[in-house]
C-alpha cells in the first residue's frame, strides 16, 4: 500500500450487508471478518444487516442506504456465484448509476493466486449508485479477506497514492 502519512485519514461510513438464506448475525463469519477489518482500519460501521437471497430484498436495502447521506459506501458479502439463488449482482444492476469494472477484474486476478481457475465462478463487482459506492464480494471467508485486504483497505484509505475512492466521493454526484 502506498500510504502518504502526511495526508489526513478520512474515515468512511460503511454499511455491511450479508446476503444469505441460512446465516444469522450469530454465525455470519464473513460478515464478522469484514466488520472487524472495517473498524480496525478506522472506518465507521454505520449498520450491518442480513438479507435473504432475493433481488427485491437486496435492492430495498441498497436503496435505503444509498439515500442515507450518512452512508458513503456499502459492502455486500454473498450471492455473487452462479447458482439460481445468487442474485446480488442483479440487485446492484437495479440501483447502479455506473459500473466499476476494474474492481471485479482485479478481485478475480488476485483471487486466482489463491483459488486458481475457480475464480471464474465469482461475479464480484463494484458500482456507484447515486453517489454511493457499492462493492459485492463473495461469501467465503477467504474472498472477503482478499477483497478487503488487497483492494478495499487501500482504495478506501484517503492517504493512498496515487489515487483512492475517498478523494472522488465529493464528485460522485456531479452532472
Amino acid at each position: 500500500m502506498a500510504i502518504d502519512e502526511s495526508r489526513e485519514f478520512k474515515p468512511v461510513s460503511i454499511a455491511l450487508l450479508t446476503v444469505s438464506d441460512s446465516r444469522t448475525l450469530a454465525d455470519d463469519t464473513s460478515g464478522n471478518i469484514l466488520a472487524e477489518r472495517i473498524e480496525a482500519a478506522g472506518h465507521s460501521l454505520a449498520t450491518r444487516e442480513i438479507s435473504r437471497d432475493s433481488t427485491e430484498e437486496i435492492a430495498a436495502h441498497l436503496h435505503r442506504w444509498i439515500d442515507d447521506e450518512a452512508i458513503d459506501c456499502v459492502i455486500t458479502t454473498g450471492g455473487t456465484g452462479l447458482t439460481g439463488r445468487d442474485v446480488t449482482p442483479e440487485a446492484l444492476d437495479r440501483v447502479k448509476s455506473k459500473d466499476i469494472p476494474g474492481f471485479g477484474e482485479l478481485f478475480r486476478w488476485l483471487s486466482y493466486k489463491t483459488i486458481g481457475t475457480s475464480t471464474v465462478q465469482s461475479r464480484a463487482c463494484g458500482v456507484v449508485a447515486r453517489g454511493t459506492y457499492i462493492f459485492a464480494l463473495p461469501g467465503s471467508n477467504g474472498a472477503v479477506k482478499d477483497g478487503w485486504d488487497m483492494i478495499l483497505a487501500e482504495q478506501l484509505d484517503s492517504r493512498n497514492r496515487p489515487c483512492n475512492f475517498v478523494d472522488l466521493m465529493p464528485r460522485l454526484r456531479e452532472r
